[in-house]
């Protein structure tokens, strides 16, 4: 759980990069499935029943190795992520229309309107990004965008998802959120029983 843990301690952008290049060869085996790390494919799978095919492009925040686009085979993705070595095995797999090395607590090389699909797992959680994305992510955003995201149900506030939801819908930036919760892994260790809240809400 090393890994996990360094993950989950992550300080600064610096430090996400620096995590993420070291880990990035081995993030596949070493973490999803020696864990059976589940959540991308159970996101996937809600993004879909919530309309996902018929909304793209769409962006995959934190996209990593690509493990959220090859459960969405045959859609128009591109990713985003912090990491250069991270989206490199996306890369090499093939995987999203274009690959786009970023910081999400930035301005993103995007222009307005872009996408009609978002979709996230694993990027909003302990040590990595909270909510004060979600300005420049409704900037990139066009009208009827839906986004599928997943959180920590420990983080969600303390990250500040629940009061820029609330104010975002109280704008009519965004229609009311409804949520998910879903189990993370599939295989016995110590983060067996850990869940996921998947934030559901389209841009008005």
């Amino acid at each position: 759980m090393a890994d996990l843990k360094g993950a989950y301690s992550i300080a600064s952008t610096a430090e996400a990069q620096r995590v993420y290049a070291n880990w990035a060869t081995t993030y596949d085996t070493s973490f999803a499935g020696k864990l059976g790390y589940v959540a991308p494919q159970r996101i996937a799978e809600l993004f879909l029943a919530e309309g996902g095919q018929t909304a793209q492009p769409v962006m995959d925040i934190g996209a990593g190795t690509g493990l959220v686009a090859e459960a969405l085979p045959g859609l128009e993705i591109d990713g985003i992520d912090i990491s250069p070595e991270m989206l490199a095995q996306a890369e090499a797999k093939g995987l999203y229309r274009n690959r786009i090395v970023a910081d999400l607590t930035g301005t993103l090389p995007v222009a307005n309107g872009t996408y009609h699909g978002f979709i996230s797992a694993g990027t909003f959680t302990h040590g990595h990004v909270g909510a004060g994305c979600l300005p420049e992510l409704l900037r990139i955003a066009a009208p009827g965008a839906l986004f599928c995201c997943g959180t920590r149900p420990t983080v969600y506030d303390g990250m500040g998802f629940g009061s820029a939801l609330a104010l975002a819908s109280a704008r009519r930036q965004i229609t009311p959120p409804h949520f998910h919760e879903i189990g993370i892994y599939d295989a016995a260790h110590e983060h067996s029983n850990d869940t996921a809240l998947v934030m559901v809400f389209r841009k008005n």
